[in-house]
């Protein structure tokens, strides 16, 4: 499945405002960068922004000199990924190769087909071997005058520095959780789960394949069962994870997820205290909440959440999930009315 973020640079603005601004200016004023570097989380528009420029960059007739038509043969056959003066480097299995690059040298030596204009773009550029980035730092050393170049990474720490020093680095913020409802609204995701959703993730197509994964439906059903029955007795919060945790949650990414969603129940409970109802995410669950919410205290609901982070953490340092589990819910059984 693959979903797009910004068809337009319009699109784009709404999500990254800064990296269109700066975009706009240097096309307008015909200068862009012989090299740029996309660093940002998965799921904030880099790919697309780099598609966007390529278009903008060899579209035969855009519109205020910067906004590409979409009609032309240009504008299409990037669009389809085959114009023949731009290309696209991604890994060849876990890394790219050395012959990648330079087979990517060895088409840039050419005449550009169209123009004298050649453009490429290598996606996940930390994942470049040495070899493979040594042989990159010399095309960049000597660019080509009509050449741009378009790094893609989440791990900008992991590419050589000599590298980074010859690139522009444009900087992709994480989408605010506003955006992300808007866009998962506009996939058609339902509107009680959208919230839950741009909470738990960044990530656009992650977020809807979420959406329809029964897996998760079932999920937030067991998360906020064992939080009743955490009200309860410490027996009846054991028999649940036996019962139903343990049966449900068996990856250690499926725990963390859990996790993550009875977290999202003590914020709800908090912004609910705080007289915040307009930024709870559980919108199906409000009206039990609101009781529950009348039941704990600030800070009570604060040493909770505490307790989860600190579970995730034992989690991620490879903790037995199962006992992990079993000291979380005694843990957050302290202080209730029956110890």
């Amino acid at each position: 499945m693959v979903i797009s973020l910004a068809k337009t640079w319009e699109q784009l603005e709404g999500i990254q405002p800064v990296v269109l601004k700066m975009f706009k200016n240097s096309m307008m004023k015909d200068r862009l960068a012989h090299a740029y570097l996309f660093e940002g989380m998965n799921g904030t528009g880099k790919r697309e922004a780099s598609t966007l420029l390529a278009k903008s960059v060899f579209c035969k007739s855009p519109a205020e000199g910067y906004v590409p038509c979409e009609t032309c043969l240009n504008c299409k056959r990037i669009n389809n990924g085959n114009h023949p003066d731009v290309h696209v480097v991604e890994p060849d299995g876990l890394s790219i190769k050395k012959n990648q690059i330079e087979s990517l040298q060895e088409e840039f030596s050419k005449t550009g087909v169209e123009s004298k204009r050649k453009m490429y773009t290598i996606v996940h550029a930390d994942r470049m071997t040495v070899s493979a980035a040594n042989s990159l730092l010399k095309f960049l050393e000597e660019p080509h005058p009509y050449t741009i170049a378009i790094l893609i990474t989440e791990q900008a720490q992991q590419i050589l520095p000599t590298i980074l020093s010859r690139c522009q680095t444009i900087s992709f913020q994480s989408l605010s959780p506003e955006a992300m409802i808007d866009m998962l609204h506009s996939n058609g995701v339902a509107p009680n789960m959208a919230p839950i959703l741009a909470q738990l993730t960044n990530n656009l197509e992650e977020a809807i394949l979420y959406s329809q994964n029964d897996w998760f439906v079932q999920a937030q059903k067991i998360v906020l069962k064992l939080y009743e029955v955490l009200k309860k007795n410490p027996l009846d919060a054991m028999v649940a994870l036996q019962e139903e945790w343990f049966v449900h949650f068996k990856e250690k990414e499926q725990f963390d997820r859990g996790l993550d969603l009875l977290l999202l129940i003590f914020k709800d409970l908090l912004y609910i205290q705080l007289g915040k109802q307009e930024q709870i995410v559980y919108l199906n669950e409000k009206s039990r909440l609101e009781q529950f919410a009348l039941q704990s205290s600030g800070k009570r609901l604060s040493e909770q959440m505490t307790a989860v982070l600190e579970a995730k953490r034992k989690l991620h340092a490879n903790m037995n999930p199962q006992l992990l589990m079993e000291q979380l819910v005694l843990k957050l059984q302290e202080g209730s009315s029956f110890v």
